[in-house]
């Protein structure tokens, strides 16, 4: 019991202290409408007051509406529990003069209405309409916010006041034009600078009619790096191989300038968490700076160096296709698509069995609110068992658990597949408090193991998209003897809860970011990076990108880390 309430001091201490007001306020006044019905209830004309009085909550959630909300409605579904207390306050009237129909009404309200109130008081949002403010009374407001409430603002040794110098002059710029992409870029240059994979900017404004002075450009080619160093063409058109540039192709330049070097100055801060990660996909983000025109220089087949003026196609259909073939991620329209694909378990060949994790999340609501108030998700063990246990039924000898672009979710579901992997005791994470900057572990949430897959031996693979739960998962895993992370990127490296939400100037740019606070068993943030930006959750074994390896990849469009995991959990089969 005590892992379940300092889940819930943890959740109350996260919430809002404000909305948690609001919420407080309507259900006191609820309970003061309850009593005065009961002393009411045999005079006519204060029952008829009484009546009038059921009104009171609604006016309250009425008020919320108009401060909180109003001119920006994509607030309002943080805001349900709230307003469906000023409708539950309603019902009661229909029964008033009836002692008997007023007791049965009045049982089912106040149970619906304790529930509605407890759930909204302990999820109080940390959500701010600053929509009705200028461009710049609003990016102050949302630096004020972030000072506030960003969890992670000792951690990273954020300096707000510091950022919002810098940017605000881009801030009033974007202001005097009326250009609300000016003013998403200048608050996504805020959100890089944090390196944090779960603060986001969201733009909302006719994009085809704004613009930015960033123009990016399409080649007819991608880049990446080689594990050697090498940078190499990839998923080139045939106009880029005419002038003697193909797949596989070594780069030598971008614009007269070493590769590399091109790469870390030209190819903006991405605001990733882990700089290895930044540094790799900087090279691939590359190929779509420069201008009309692009020099390029390349090791022919010779060996010798030749230089190829490349224009501008128009697209950037080459940069897209690196991408997809790369992160072979999935599209996703629902929540319901989301849920069938998650937790796919296949055989892979004879010996080797398959769990994708897409997500740390399920459609039962229930089992996941008790799995992370308990700190033990027992419907989430249950069917890894199911599926663990089928697989090995079809002759499973070893799994690979696929991370890769995991969503996030609940860290403790991570934590139950772990319970199956192991016959030993794990830290997974805690839920911390922040206080005057300093951070307090209330509940511990561990890896408790059943024994039953123990000798399973195990590859978990990840990639630079794995993000929040997905990061915790990686981890709980690596911690494991028989499991071994690899990837040729690691996870993001994040894992705080989010629910921070800032609506700027006219509802144009949204931003986003983590209030709740995840500890690992030292008390410190889990999974983050620091200012040095080194992940602390890093892949065991880094899969080489050799040539062969990316021809694999972005030529064939290969499953080529899905096929290099079955390898090597077969050279290392006992």
């Amino acid at each position: 019991m005590n892992t379940f309430f300092g889940s819930l001091q943890h959740v109350f201490a996260t919430a809002n202290k404000i909305q948690m007001l609001w919420g407080i306020g309507v259900l006191l006044v609820m309970l003061i409408l309850a009593v005065l019905h009961h002393i009411w209830r045999d005079d006519p004309k204060k029952l008829g007051r009484w009546r009038l009085l059921c009104l009171l909550p609604l006016l309250i959630c009425i008020a919320h509406f108009v401060i909180y909300v109003n001119s920006c409605t994509q607030l309002l579904s943080f805001f349900i529990p709230l307003y469906l207390l000023g409708i539950f306050a309603l019902l009661p009237m229909i029964t008033a003069k009836r002692r008997i129909g007023h007791r049965i009404m009045a049982v089912p309200v106040a149970l619906l209405s304790a529930l509605a109130g407890f759930y909204y008081c302990g999820t109080a949002p940390n959500v701010f309409n600053f929509s009705r403010k200028s461009y710049t009374d609003s990016f102050h407001a949302m630096i004020q916010a972030m000072d506030q409430y960003y969890i992670l603002k000792e951690w990273k040794e954020v300096d707000f006041a510091a950022l919002e110098e810098k940017y605000l002059p881009l801030v009033q710029s974007a202001e005097q034009e009326q250009n609300p992409a000016k003013f998403e870029e200048a608050v996504g240059l805020v959100k890089n600078e944090l390196h944090d994979g779960h603060v986001f900017v969201e733009g909302d404004y006719d994009s085809d009619t704004y613009k930015t002075d960033r123009k990016f450009y399409g080649y007819g080619l991608g880049l990446v790096r080689l594990s050697s160093g090498e940078v190499i063409a990839i998923c080139t058109d045939e106009a880029v191989q005419k002038q003697g540039i193909s797949d596989g192709t070594v780069i030598t330049k971008w614009n007269g300038k070493p590769v590399l070097q091109a790469a870390d100055e030209d190819v903006p801060d991405l605001g990733m968490p882990v700089k290895a990660n930044d540094d790799f996909i900087s090279v691939m983000n590359l190929c779509i700076t420069g201008g009309e025109t692009v020099e390029v220089s390349f090791l022919d087949k010779g060996g010798k160096e030749q230089t190829a003026t490349l224009s501008d196609v128009g697209n950037l259909e080459a940069h897209h296709k690196a991408f997809e073939r790369f992160t072979h991620e999935q599209e996703f329209e629902t929540a319901e698509e989301i849920y069938a694909a998650n937790f796919k378990s296949k055989m892979l060949n004879d010996n080797c069995g398959y769990i994708q994790v897409i997500a740390e999340g399920t459609e039962h609501g229930v089992q996941d609110i008790l799995g992370y108030l308990m700190g033990n998700h027992k419907w989430a063990r249950e069917m890894f068992r199911e599926k663990l246990n089928d697989l090995k039924a079809q002759g499973m000898e070893y799994l690979v658990i696929d991370l890769r672009n995991n969503m996030g979710g609940l860290d403790e579901i991570g934590c139950a597949l772990c319970d199956l992997l192991t016959d030993q005791e794990w830290y997974g994470q805690g839920l911390g408090i922040r206080k005057n900057g300093q951070y307090t572990c209330v509940s511990d949430h561990g890896i408790h193991g059943t024994g039953e897959f123990a000798d399973l031996q195990v590859v978990a693979l990840t990639n630079y998209e794995c993000v929040s739960a997905g990061d915790g998962t990686a981890l709980y895993l690596s911690k494991l003897p028989n499991v071994t992370l690899v990837g040729i990127t690691d996870p993001q490296g994040c894992n705080q809860e989010t629910g921070g939400v800032c609506v700027l100037s006219g509802g144009a740019v949204t931003l986003g970011f983590p209030t709740g606070l995840v500890l690992d068993e030292t008390g410190v943030p889990n999974v983050e990076t620091k200012t040095d930006r080194i992940s602390r959750n890093p892949v065991e074994e880094r899969i080489p990108l050799d040539h062969d390896a990316a021809m694999a990849i972005f030529r064939d469009g290969q499953d080529y880390e899905l096929n290099w995991a079955i390898k090597y959990l077969e050279d290392h089969a006992e």
